[in-house]
Protein backbone atom coordinates (compact mmCIF):
# COMPACT_ATOMS: atom_id res chain seq x y z
CA UNK A 1 0.00 0.00 0.00
CA UNK A 2 1.46 3.35 -0.91
CA UNK A 3 0.54 6.71 0.51
CA UNK A 4 -1.67 9.13 -1.36
CA UNK A 5 0.32 11.87 -3.12
CA UNK A 6 -2.04 14.49 -1.64
CA UNK A 7 -1.17 13.30 1.86
CA UNK A 8 2.55 13.51 1.12
CA UNK A 9 2.05 17.10 -0.05
CA UNK A 10 0.73 18.21 3.35
CA UNK A 11 2.62 16.21 5.98
CA UNK A 12 6.09 17.07 7.24
CA UNK A 13 8.73 15.91 9.70
CA UNK A 14 7.75 16.89 13.26
CA UNK A 15 11.41 17.59 14.09
CA UNK A 16 12.76 19.46 11.05
CA UNK A 17 9.44 20.48 9.45
CA UNK A 18 10.87 19.41 6.10
CA UNK A 19 8.81 17.52 3.50
CA UNK A 20 8.68 13.73 3.57
CA UNK A 21 8.91 11.22 0.74
CA UNK A 22 8.66 7.43 0.54
CA UNK A 23 11.91 5.72 1.53
CA UNK A 24 13.57 4.02 -1.46
CA UNK A 25 13.21 0.23 -1.38
CA UNK A 26 16.97 -0.44 -1.24
CA UNK A 27 17.36 1.82 1.79
CA UNK A 28 14.31 0.23 3.44
CA UNK A 29 15.87 -3.21 2.96
CA UNK A 30 19.14 -1.99 4.50
CA UNK A 31 17.25 -0.55 7.47
CA UNK A 32 15.26 -3.78 7.92
CA UNK A 33 18.48 -5.83 7.92
CA UNK A 34 19.73 -3.75 10.86
CA UNK A 35 16.34 -3.99 12.60
CA UNK A 36 16.60 -7.80 12.32
CA UNK A 37 19.91 -7.54 14.20
CA UNK A 38 18.34 -5.27 16.88
CA UNK A 39 20.71 -2.46 15.85
CA UNK A 40 18.18 0.33 15.24
CA UNK A 41 16.75 2.66 17.85
CA UNK A 42 14.11 5.34 17.58
CA UNK A 43 14.67 8.90 18.75
CA UNK A 44 12.75 7.80 21.85
CA UNK A 45 15.52 5.22 22.51
CA UNK A 46 13.33 2.21 21.71
CA UNK A 47 15.00 -0.70 19.90
CA UNK A 48 12.98 -1.58 16.80
CA UNK A 49 12.09 -5.26 16.56
CA UNK A 50 9.64 -5.38 13.65
CA UNK A 51 10.60 -4.86 10.02
CA UNK A 52 9.06 -1.88 8.26
CA UNK A 53 6.96 -2.43 5.16
CA UNK A 54 7.02 1.26 4.36
CA UNK A 55 8.68 4.39 5.74
CA UNK A 56 8.89 8.09 5.02
CA UNK A 57 12.19 9.93 4.84
CA UNK A 58 13.05 13.60 5.21
CA UNK A 59 14.35 15.51 2.21
CA UNK A 60 17.86 15.65 3.73
CA UNK A 61 17.81 11.88 4.31
CA UNK A 62 18.61 12.15 8.02
CA UNK A 63 15.34 10.97 9.59
CA UNK A 64 12.73 8.36 8.76
CA UNK A 65 9.28 7.60 10.14
CA UNK A 66 7.48 4.26 9.99
CA UNK A 67 4.22 3.80 8.11
CA UNK A 68 2.01 1.25 9.86
CA UNK A 69 -1.11 -0.07 8.15
CA UNK A 70 -0.89 2.80 5.65
CA UNK A 71 -0.73 5.44 8.39
CA UNK A 72 2.44 7.53 8.86
CA UNK A 73 3.57 7.55 12.50
CA UNK A 74 4.80 11.14 12.73
CA UNK A 75 5.71 11.30 16.40
CA UNK A 76 9.16 12.65 17.23
CA UNK A 77 9.95 9.72 19.53
CA UNK A 78 9.13 7.27 16.69
CA UNK A 79 11.59 8.89 14.30
CA UNK A 80 14.64 6.91 13.20
CA UNK A 81 17.99 8.68 12.81
CA UNK A 82 19.39 7.27 9.59
CA UNK A 83 23.00 7.84 10.64
CA UNK A 84 22.54 4.39 12.23
CA UNK A 85 22.78 2.95 8.71
CA UNK A 86 26.30 4.31 8.38
CA UNK A 87 27.83 2.12 11.12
Amino acid sequence: MSLDKRLLDIICCPVTHSPLAPMPQAQLEELNALIAQARVKTLGDEVLTEALHEALITRDGKLAYPVRDGIPVLLEECGIALMQLER
